[in-house]
């Protein structure tokens, strides 16, 4: 009797281990009403290359949250994911054009979420964006942002709200990038 309930107490805790360790992806990315009006404003047209996400410390694929991956919805990649996300206000925008001769493209060099706060957590991200026309650069620079929300101490409340906050985290990136407007004057 002793030994099945050492038994049960042993797998049921190795199974709330390992459920605290299912990869967890990130929302699909929706677009911001302000980062699309701003598109908006300019006319161009301009199609989206690949964004490359090396596995750096800086840029950790699974982003950990504490016990939890956070993984990309878009071919395993946050590269994909920020192209997709480009890709997606554009569109809304009414700026995508696959036949275009000026292209997006870039690297994420950092890529990073802190839930391990009792009260606050962070995310940090940082792009190279490259707008090309043919083989001539137009422009080539990094950007970066840093997004602050409220968290909690409990795993439960604080891992799916760094989940949801992820996309957010994307939009002040490229909130930067269209706010420039040398990137502007490059698409044109």
């Amino acid at each position: 009797m002793m030994n099945s309930i050492r038994i049960w107490l042993s797998v049921s805790a190795l199974g709330l281990l390992g459920a605290g360790c299912s990869n967890l992806p990130a929302p699909h990315y929706t677009g911001s009403i302000e980062n699309v009006q701003r598109l908006k404003a300019t006319p161009f047209s301009v199609k989206v290359g690949r964004v490359d996400a090396p596995v750096t410390k800086a840029a950790p694929y699974p982003i950990s949250l504490r016990a939890s991956p956070l993984i990309s919805p878009y071919e395993n990649s946050f590269g994909s994911y920020l192209a997709e996300a480009i890709r997606t206000e554009l569109k809304l925008a009414g700026r995508l054009s696959p036949d275009s001769e000026i292209e997006i493209t870039g690297t994420v060099l950092r890529n990073d979420i802190d839930v391990s706060g009792f009260s606050v957590a962070f995310g940090d991200i940082e792009a190279r964006f490259v707008v090309m026309k043919g083989n001539d650069v137009r422009y080539d620079q990094v950007k970066s942002a840093h997004h602050q929300w409220e968290s909690a101490f409990a795993g439960a409340i604080a891992i799916p709200q760094a989940v949801n906050e992820y996309p957010r985290l994307v939009q002040k990136l490229l909130a930067t990038l269209y706010a420039d407007s040398a990137f502007l004057n490059a698409l044109q």
